[in-house]
């Protein structure tokens, strides 16, 4: 086993594990480059030599009914962990999610907003984790499709990418043929008290969470105008993710003839609810003044076999290494953007991974 990936789609039980067994994962350096590909694609936020898409072929799959019954690869060892299942949470602190060094972030990315040079930034930050008990990593796997149903989950390791678990809301490009799909993802609030029992149908959207929204719906529009005449777009609508709420349009389009997946993907990534605008400006900056690597956080990942692609963003994820786990957040920045309540988003998206290490 050389590397591997443990899925779950959001609303379905079935649960697929991919492994490769020879060779290590294909690395690329474009999306474009994944035109023809077929296997389990893990992508970076910054594509590079150092942090390449990696591709899992999948030399072996086994579907499991549900969750309770999916196994990790034979095999698989994780740092010196005992049977490669478990992490330690022995001497492990938390240390960089530092209110200081996200002050100093927002405080550089809200002067380029304000003097008119991006219409949004996102900001994102880490933050390391202890555990209060020894955990199981295919326990938290489970308990990620438990607690959050509506969501994409999937456990990933290559040696290149180290170990992920996400449980992510927000769909890339999902299709085949020339049928395909994507969404417009963006604004956040937290669901409390009542709103808990509902989907958040009653949920009263700020200006700046509608404007940041059509700001993505819009750009991605533009993007899909490119290699389609035929576009559908529904929404924007209120969508539960674990806690929390957004809005979300959506978009079915048919690709023009050959015209390919890859070079779909290629203009998408990343999108602006991930990213900015404008989104080659915005990219450039987050890659040069933000203070955490985001590593594969916003990058994307998901099957692309012979049948369909399902590729998402990777957002609400965690990190898994020997000593302590790495949970990643962000959110989008517009001129007038306060810290606190931007603070307080990254905060309560941190909770859907940390909520798994409480379990």
């Amino acid at each position: 086993m050389t590397g591997f990936a443990l899925y779950r789609f959001p609303h379905e039980q079935q649960v697929t594990l991919m492994e490769q067994t020879e060779g290590e994962p294909q690395e690329l350096l474009s999306c474009a480059d994944l035109n023809d590909c077929r296997g389990f694609v893990i992508a970076p936020f910054d594509i590079s030599a150092d942090l390449p898409i990696l591709l899992i072929k999948p030399d072996r799959l086994e579907v499991f009914s549900n969750a309770s019954l999916c196994r990790l690869p034979d095999g698989f060892r994780f740092a010196s962990s005992p049977g490669g299942r478990i992490v330690k949470a022995d001497n492990m602190h938390a240390s960089n999610s530092c209110r200081e060094t996200y002050d100093e972030d927002f405080r550089s990315f809200l002067l380029q907003l304000e003097t008119g040079k991006f219409r949004k930034l996102v900001l994102a930050r880490c933050a390391d984790e202890c555990a209060e008990t020894q955990l199981d990593i295919l326990f938290l796997f489970k308990q990620a499709c438990k607690l959050y149903p509506r969501l994409f989950v999937s456990l990933t390791y290559t040696a290149k990418s180290g170990l992920w678990l996400t449980a992510t809301p927000e769909i890339l490009l999902e299709g085949c043929g020339n049928k395909w799909r994507t969404i417009a993802l963006a604004g956040t609030m937290k669901l409390e008290g009542e709103q808990l029992n509902g989907e958040g149908e009653h949920v009263c959207w700020s200006t700046k969470n509608i404007q940041e929204q059509r700001y993505v719906a819009t750009y991605i529009k533009e993007c899909l105008e490119h290699f389609s005449d035929e576009i559908r777009e529904e929404g924007p609508r209120t969508v539960r993710a674990a806690n929390l709420v957004h809005l979300r349009s959506d978009f079915s389009f048919i690709l023009l003839n050959k015209v390919r997946p890859g070079e779909v993907l290629q203009r998408l990534h990343p999108t602006p609810a991930v990213c900015g605008l404008p989104k080659q400006e915005a990219f450039r900056f987050i890659i040069e003044h933000e203070h955490s690597p985001r590593q594969y956080y916003s990058g994307f990942l998901g099957p692309m076999l012979q049948d369909s692609t399902r590729l998402y963003v990777s957002l609400r994820c965690m990190q898994i290494l020997p000593d302590r786990f790495r949970l990643y957040a962000g959110g989008g920045l517009l001129k007038g953007s306060v810290e606190e309540q931007e603070w307080q988003e990254t905060e309560a998206k941190l909770e859907t991974m940390r909520r798994l290490l409480k379990s």
